[in-house]
């Protein structure tokens, strides 16, 4: 599938990839994905205010990566989710809620010198189910809408419609799959 990827597309794989890695996470989630596109300029020609959606990504997983659905199911049953995370911070620290960072596995120095390393390996980083899904989401628009190639705008499209934080984010922003199709195309 990878093959099918425009340059653009395939930029914001890997700077998606890189954002995990850069931010210590597990595994590269639809966030990751979004991140990568805002890095690329893709949401601009939206208006979308890049820092205000960083900063709604960033309280998001402040909250687990619970979503605003979540947050009112919970509600329904009488939790307070900014209650339960307000004391979960209180007893264990800012953030203890966000994805735990990856053990790393690397070469000692030694051992990397005499493979002929002198820097140490980067990690291969999984992506997650959501991710993978968002991926797929975006080859079935690009064959649905006749395309011959996948571009960072499908990709964008795919997350929009994807169920989760990065389409709640986008839309409390204004990105509607109609907003994005028409703002994209002009």
């Amino acid at each position: 599938m990878f093959e099918r990827f425009t340059r653009d597309a395939r930029d914001t794989v890997t700077g998606a990839v890189a954002e995990a890695r850069q931010g210590g996470d597990a595994k590269v989630t639809e966030e990751h994905l979004l991140r990568a596109l805002m890095a690329q300029g893709v949401l601009d020609p939206l208006g979308v205010d890049r820092a205000a959606v960083t900063a709604d990504l960033a309280a998001a997983r402040r909250r687990g990566g619970m979503s605003r659905a979540d947050e009112e199911a919970l509600a329904g049953l009488g939790i307070d989710l900014g209650e339960i995370v307000s004391r979960i911070e209180e007893a264990h620290g800012a953030g203890a809620l966000a994805p735990a960072a990856p053990r790393r596995r690397t070469l000692g120095s030694s051992v990397r010198s005499a493979l002929g390393r002198p820097e140490p390996v980067k990690r291969h980083v999984p992506f997650a189910e959501g991710a993978k899904k968002a991926l797929e989401q975006s080859l079935r628009i690009a064959v649905g809408r006749r395309d011959n190639r996948i571009t960072a705008r499908h990709l964008l499209l795919a997350l929009i419609t994807a169920p989760g934080t990065a389409a709640e984010v986008l839309a409390d922003h204004g990105v509607t799959y109609a907003a994005a199709e028409a703002g994209l195309a002009a």
